[in-house]
């Protein structure tokens, strides 16, 4: 699991079939170091819980993400399956 954060919608009419009804989202996801930065990468993920623009996700990759449905086949790379309201890091 990652966290990211939504960035903006998107919008497809034509899709597979198991899609209609689910809802695209924009993530931005922070989470590879070059050189001390970190690098940012976009990836498009179905949101199942209602996620909208400026909210920080906890987002399933993979063969996690297709779990959302009961047989386990969602043609999809990545899911939102949870709204982030804190994180708490300990520095010491």
């Amino acid at each position: 699991m990652v966290i990211g954060k939504v960035i903006g919608n998107l919008w497809s009419t034509k899709k597979d079939e198991q899609l209609n009804g689910c809802k695209f989202l924009l993530v931005e996801v922070k989470d590879k170091q070059v050189d001390g930065q970190l690098i940012s990468r976009k990836l498009i993920a179905i949101d199942k819980v209602g996620a909208g623009i400026s909210e920080e996700v906890l987002i399933a990759e993979g063969s996690a993400a297709r779990m959302l449905d009961e047989r386990h086949t969602l043609p999809v790379g990545a899911a939102i399956i949870g709204i982030i309201d804190s994180v708490e890091v300990d520095r010491s």
